[in-house]
């Protein structure tokens, strides 16, 4: 486990810290939601899932918990969608992280996806603390221009902030050389099989004490046909009032619905139905040769069991 040590004066999170190898100053304003400079931060539900996750499972007398954000670099973003926690201990003049468990860790993550590569790590709080510019140094080396992500879990200002941050060095030549936080923008992304949970989620936030399972394959497309058809109603009643002259014509939405009319293939109405019952014929034979394997599964271990 590898320990740095500090012994300078603690100071407010808007003065400039001075150490024998460091000097950083942090913006403690409203404002580092908008980013200064520097790529787009995209996280992925599950990483915030699992830093809440490791907060409610930290050690006893822990104020906050690190980790290793796992994910992809582009030119204009970065992707972030996977991590894990690190073992760490804190107090007022020393922080001791375990960098070997970070290492192996990394090791197997990438035996799972090779495409996920570090870049950056988190910490749960509000603000960064003297101790961040010490545990980032050691990303600096793991990756290049990591991300520093911080999330509120305390929710001081009533929700959870995430706020991201890229380093980026200051001071004279040769003289102290020190480093600044500078804020990114810091948007949310999802795949399809993410928005299920989150929908999960979204249906159990009023009542957090009732327990709501997955819906079946053919209750999800009898939902998505009701919103789609919910939407082509709103549409539908959009054009009537704008014929009818109850409502005054928007040239953009005409454009998105000129558009929208212009991606929908020219198909017969029995061409179309004829397409659809064979799509709802394969879901229902999916859906019978998995139930069947299941049954068998269970009667396979029952006949184990005897």
């Amino acid at each position: 486990m590898s320990r740095w040590s500090n012994s300078a004066p603690r100071r407010s999170s808007a003065q400039v810290q001075s150490y024998p190898f460091f000097m950083f100053t942090i913006s403690s304003d409203d404002r580092v939601g908008m980013s200064v400079y520097g790529p787009v931060v995209k996280i992925h539900p599950v990483v915030l899932a699992s830093i809440g996750d490791s907060y409610e499972r930290r050690n006893e007398g822990a104020s906050r918990v690190i980790g290793t954000l796992l994910g992809t670099i582009d030119k204009h973003s970065v992707e972030v969608t996977n991590c894990f926690s690190v073992p760490h201990n804190e107090s007022e003049d020393e922080v001791a992280v375990d960098m070997e468990f970070a290492k192996n860790m990394y090791e197997l993550h990438k035996r799972v996806s090779s495409s996920e590569v570090i870049v950056g790590w988190y910490a749960t709080g509000f603000e960064i603390t003297e101790h961040s510019v010490l545990i980032h140094e050691y990303y600096s080396r793991e990756a290049t221009n990591p991300i520093h992500l911080t999330m509120d879990t305390a929710l001081q200002s009533g929700k959870m902030n995430i706020r991201a941050y890229l380093s980026a060095q200051m001071g004279v030549l040769g003289k102290t050389v020190g480093v600044m936080f500078t804020p990114l923008s810091v948007k949310y992304k999802y795949y399809d099989t993410e928005r299920i949970g989150i929908d999960l989620l979204e249906r159990t936030r009023d009542a957090p004490n009732t327990t709501n399972g997955l819906t079946s394959d053919l209750c999800q497309v009898g939902g998505a046909a009701g919103r789609v058809q919910d939407m082509l109603a709103t549409v539908l009643t959009y054009i009537e009032d704008v014929l009818s002259g109850k409502q005054t014509a928007d040239n953009s939405v005409g454009r998105y619905l000129m558009d929208l009319v212009n991606k929908v293939p020219k198909i017969t109405a029995e061409d179309f139905e004829t397409m659809l019952n064979s799509n709802i014929n394969d879901l229902l034979m999916v859906t019978y040769l998995s139930n069947l394997t299941q049954a068998q599964i269970a009667l396979n271990e029952k006949i184990v069991v005897l």
